[in-house]
């Protein structure tokens, strides 16, 4: 009789940009089943925003800010679990019992997963589940468009479509039809503002290549047997796209909320396909509580107030990521509808950015 498998297991939660990973994850966290969950959070770029916008339910929320989790972060992501480990057994942190990571939106999540299955020191951990997000609006563009898109689609044990609410039934039926395609054996479940129970998306077995297809199976060994080496001849399949950047843009001064709209809503609908995440958290005048703002591509979400602002200062902070859209390009719209409104988007004066990125 074979003993239990005493390892614990690691769920990854990937999906391109603005797919609800972060929506997903927010809900997970506060539900009880999740309160002994350690939760290992990676973004794009060096910006701790994400962070600031889950809502972390304990100390078990730990914030990796080196890019995105592939062969550049691989010693970070052995680190964290094994540091985590340590940490456990030694008491210094409660007796988390599931580990979930969270991708970046633009991660080939083949490095990941190779790693999760081989590497020596994550040996007390097993690959469980990997949860997909897919954008039921955006989903057939994304995958049209990037390739990380599609393998994270491919890899998935649980495809997880959101925004189905914002999506016509035609939409959607396409999309499935598509993502069965990718993935014949993968379980699909709709979620509506991310609301699942984890229960659906965690445990019951370990993650297999034998249900994936031979696409899937040749990425995973393409992993095993290269040196991961950026400068060898080989190319290196974990690069993100040349035409990818990610900035913020910091306001000191609130915010004039028609100013911040008619912006947003001029990129949306000049470069919407340029913007694969525009996310921020703003300080809107005569406005107490932070608002966030939220857009993917043409869509912007409804904004939403949270409870209080994570830091001493009420400053705006706006990240972007974008494909063949310049920081300065974005400042040269908001200049020129600031001329045109004849008011600058910061109360008390003329407008004083700072870019990070």
């Amino acid at each position: 009789m074979n003993s239990p498998d005493q390892r614990l297991p690691v769920s990854v939660i990937t999906g391109f940009l603005g797919s609800g990973k972060t929506t997903l994850i927010n809900h997970l966290v506060r539900h009880p089943a999740m309160g002994e969950a350690a939760v290992i959070v990676n973004e794009f770029g060096e910006i701790g925003l994400d962070h600031t916008l889950i809502e972390q339910s304990d100390e078990h929320t730990i914030l990796l800010g080196t890019g995105c989790l592939c062969c550049t972060v691989r010693g970070d992501l052995v680190e964290t679990l094994h540091d985590l480990s340590i940490r456990r057994h030694k008491g210094e942190v409660p007796p988390f019992k599931r580990v979930v990571i969270e991708t970046t939106g633009l991660a080939d999540p083949a490095p990941i997963l190779h790693t999760l299955m081989s590497v020596p020191v994550v040996a007390r951990y097993r690959l469980d589940t990997v949860i997909t997000t897919v954008d039921a609006v955006n989903g057939a563009a994304t995958l049209d468009r990037h390739g990380e898109a599609v393998k994270q689609a491919a890899v998935a044990d649980r495809l997880i479509l959101t925004k189905t609410d914002l999506a016509d039934a035609a939409t959607v039926g396409n999309l499935l039809e598509r993502l069965n395609g990718l993935n014949p054996a993968a379980k699909t479940i709709e979620a509506v503002h991310g609301k699942l129970d984890p229960g659906a998306l965690f445990g019951g077995h370990q993650f297999t290549t034998e249900t994936k297809t031979e696409d899937v199976r040749g990425w995973l060994s393409e992993e095993a047997y290269g040196d991961h080496d950026h400068d060898a001849a080989r190319p290196d399949v974990n690069r993100h796209d040349d035409h990818i950047r990610s900035f913020c843009l910091t306001f000191e001064a609130p915010l004039r909320w028609n100013v911040l709209a008619a912006w947003l809503d001029t990129l949306a609908g000049k470069h919407g396909e340029k913007l694969l995440r525009v996310k921020g958290l703003v300080n809107v005048e005569d406005i107490d509580e932070p608002v966030v703002v939220h857009a993917v591509q043409h869509l912007f979400h409804p904004p939403a107030r949270i409870a209080g602002w994570p830091e001493a200062h009420r400053r705006s902070q706006i990240v972007f990521i974008t494909k063949d859209l310049s920081c300065s390009e974005v400042e040269d719209i908001l200049a020129r509808l600031e001329q045109a409104l004849g008011e600058p988007l910061e109360t008390g004066g003329p407008p004083a950015k700072q870019r990070v990125g």
